[in-house]
This record gives C-alpha cells, sequence and structure tokens, in this order.
C-alpha cells in the first residue's frame, strides 16, 4: 500500500498510488474505425478538489499487517491493514464487489485480531506422500490408518503459542502452519513403537523427521478475523502534519 491520506472532516480515505494519474481509453462501440479516445485522469486532483478546507491527515501502515479472508490472487476480496496517525489506531478495509469496480477505502476506528478456529494435519497428503515414499515395501492400510489416528490425537496437545511458524507463506492469508516441537515430536515417535516394527518403524521415523519442518507433517491452524470496532469518534479540530506535496497541492488551490 502506499501514501494513505485521512480526510478527518468527513471519515474518508485516499490511497495515492503511481497509477493515480493513468490515462483510461475508450473505445466508442458505435464507430469502431475510430481512434482509441484517450481521457486524462489524476485521481489525487480531484480528492483535494473535493476535499478542499477539509483537515487532512497522514496516516503510517503498520508494517506486517495485512490480512484477507480470501486467497491474495482474488481480486474481489476484502482484506484488512492497520494504521495509525500517532494517537489513534485504525483498521483500513479494502474491497471491490466486481472485477470491473474500483477498489474501495473505508476506514475503521479500532482493531482486529485472528481467532484459531482449528487446527489439522492434512490427512490426504500424508496418506499420498507415504505410499510414494514407501512404494518398494508399502506399508498395510491399517498402519497407515493407525499412524493417521495419532496424528489426530496429537493436534488434541497442541499449545499454537509454543510453536515456530514453517518458513514460506500460504496463497490463503487465514491458514497458518507450524512446526511440531520437541514435544509433540516424541509423542509422535513414541506412538510409531506401538505400530511399526524393526526397519519399518526406522524408515517411519526417517519419514517423520523429513517432513516435520517443511513437508505433509506441518500442522495446519485456521483462523477468522474478529473485528472490534470502538464507539464513534469525536471529530477532531487539529490538523495533523500532511505530506508537503499535499500542502502544496492544496495551498494552489485557495
Amino acid at each position: 500500500m502506499n501514501q494513505v491520506i485521512h480526510c478527518i472532516s468527513c471519515d474518508k480515505i485516499f490511497v495515492r498510488t503511481p497509477f493515480d494519474q493513468w490515462p483510461e481509453y475508450r473505445l466508442d462501440q458505435n464507430h469502431p474505425a475510430r481512434a482509441i479516445q484517450v481521457m486524462e485522469k489524476d485521481d489525487f486532483k480531484l480528492f483535494l478538489e473535493d476535499h478542499r478546507g477539509h483537515q487532512l491527515e497522514d496516516l503510517k501502515i503498520l508494517e506486517d499487517s495485512y490480512i484477507s479472508e480470501k486467497p491474495y490472487y482474488e481480486p474481489t476480496k476484502i482484506s484488512y491493514v492497520k494504521a495509525t496517525n500517532g494517537k489513534e489506531s485504525f483498521v483500513i478495509k479494502k474491497f471491490r464487489e466486481k472485477i470491473k469496480d474500483p477498489l474501495t477505502y473505508q476506514l475503521i476506528a479500532g482493531d482486529y485480531s485472528l481467532k484459531c478456529i482449528s487446527i489439522e494435519m492434512e490427512e490426504e497428503p500424508i496418506s499420498k506422500q507415504i505410499e510414494m515414499e514407501f512404494r518398494e515395501r508399502p506399508l498395510s492400510s491399517k498402519k497407515v490408518a493407525s499412524f493417521l489416528k495419532v496424528c489426530r490425537h496429537l493436534i488434541e496437545m497442541v499449545d499454537l503459542k509454543k510453536l515456530e511458524r514453517a518458513p514460506g507463506e500460504s496463497t490463503r492469508p487465514l491458514e497458518i502452519y507450524y512446526k511440531m516441537d520437541d514435544f509433540l515430536l516424541m509423542y509422535l515417535l513414541r506412538n510409531c513403537h506401538n505400530i511399526f516394527k524393526g526397519e519399518e518403524y526406522l524408515e517411519m521415523e526417517r519419514f517423520i523427521h523429513r517432513h516435520r519442518d517443511e513437508g505433509v507433517l506441518l500442522l495446519k491452524a485456521t483462523y477468522k478475523i474478529n473485528l472490534g470496532e470502538k464507539q464513534e469518534r469525536k471529530k477532531r479540530t487539529v490538523i495533523r502534519s500532511i505530506p508537503l506535496e499535499v500542502k502544496k497541492s492544496i495551498e494552489k488551490k485557495k
């Protein structure tokens, strides 16, 4: 996200980007042979005209605060980012209803938090990985089912606060992967002694160590966004400093 300007007077947000002055290109459908029309744009200038005489302030986006309800590549998702003016905290909601619509920004006084709603070890990928790696000496379906049952029991003992996040990012912002800690690892290995014997156990032990940090044995936690809004704020009468470039634009229009 680029420069964020907040109109204190009417609680509107403008996010200034390099694309604000990009022209629009239009084709007359009734006369397709005509040259394409170039429509000049300056969204920032229009914002200043609409908010002439209003109180403006610069908001600072808090690093690593971006979150979305849908995958990052989804164009019509609702996403949130935290911001501050140095005294108050805000959440900026960014969304569009249709892919052709411009992005809409809404300022929310308050904060958001993430609540974990489920933890799992993904059983289908685990089963497929076991099948692939034990192709020469396949494990019986009964033993694989017993191993997955141990994984489900392991989930019941998870304390996410004690776990380390796995490297890499999921394409789904509300899904976060964690590594097993030593306690969970020992629990898994100890219970494997009741399922596998001899060389089979040794192979399974190596399988667990291979996949505990970056593979199919990661724990997936799914979260939901809890948005906490404050009561309506009183309008402030003191203008905070705003970017010099904005000040110059405002002064020229007085």
